[in-house]
């Protein structure tokens, strides 16, 4: 039995890299309208679970998305540009804000990169990601 479950634990092993996407995931969202655009965006209900993670460190591997951003941050999204939260129907919990400490390198769209920084969370701005993380190092 021993023997079995060493070989589940090197087959299937915890992936740092998905902690976010999986924190992420378990947060709801409900749309809410905002006068000054004419228009509903889902606005994510944070709950005590992820609330307390925030200014914790968060490591998330997924597809860089060519945006014109300014500065040192760039989108992150767990799946490819065909199938994103802006192209393909995925939901707001998919993609996230990341503010390099340092200038990044150049990416290539949909080069799949893994990053860690603190945890920030946004519900009031629809000019950012929901999940953003700051201070952020690419591994």
């Amino acid at each position: 039995m021993k023997y079995v479950l060493l070989v589940l634990m090197a087959i299937l092993p915890f992936r740092e890299d998905e902690e976010g996407w999986k924190l992420f995931a378990g947060v709801r969202f409900t749309p809410k309208y905002f006068p000054e655009y004419k228009e509903k965006f889902l606005v994510p209900n944070f709950e005590s679970s992820i609330l307390s993670k925030v200014g914790t460190e968060i490591t998330v591997r997924g597809h860089y998305l060519p945006f014109d951003l300014q500065g040192n941050s760039i989108i992150i999204s767990k799946f490819p540009y065909a199938a994103c939260f802006f192209c393909g129907g995925a939901g707001p919990e998919s993609v996230a804000e990341i503010f390099f400490s340092t200038k990044p390198p150049k990416f290539k769209p949909d080069q799949v990169i893994t990053v860690r920084g603190k945890l920030r969370l946004n519900d009031t701005d629809v000019n950012h990601m929901n999940f953003i993380l700051d201070d952020a190092e690419l591994l």
